[in-house]
C-alpha cells in the first residue's frame, strides 16, 4: 500500500473502448425525458409567474357586467 497509485475503476484503461451505441428504445426513453424536463421547466416558470404577480392572469369584468338598466346586485325578477 505505501507507495501505490490508484486508478479510477470509471476509467477505461488502454485501448478499451466504452460501447457507446444506445438503442432505439433508449434513445426515444431519453427524448421523452428530456421532453419532460422541458415541460417542467415551463410549468415551473409559469407557476412563480403567477406567484410573483397573481392578478395579472384574473379577468376585469365581473358577472354583473352583461345587466342592462340594473344596478349591480339586483336580480332579472326584481321589478
Amino acid at each position: 500500500m505505501d507507495g501505490e497509485i490508484f486508478t479510477a475503476t470509471l476509467v477505461p484503461s488502454g485501448n478499451m473502448t466504452p460501447n457507446s451505441n444506445m438503442t432505439l428504445e433508449q434513445k426515444t426513453t431519453f427524448a421523452f425525458v428530456i421532453l419532460l424536463f422541458i415541460f417542467l421547466g415551463i410549468l415551473i416558470v409559469r407557476c412563480f409567474r403567477i406567484l410573483l404577480d397573481p392578478y395579472r392572469s384574473m379577468p376585469t369584468s365581473t358577472w354583473a357586467d352583461g345587466l342592462d338598466g340594473l344596478e349591480k346586485g339586483q336580480f332579472d325578477y326584481a321589478l
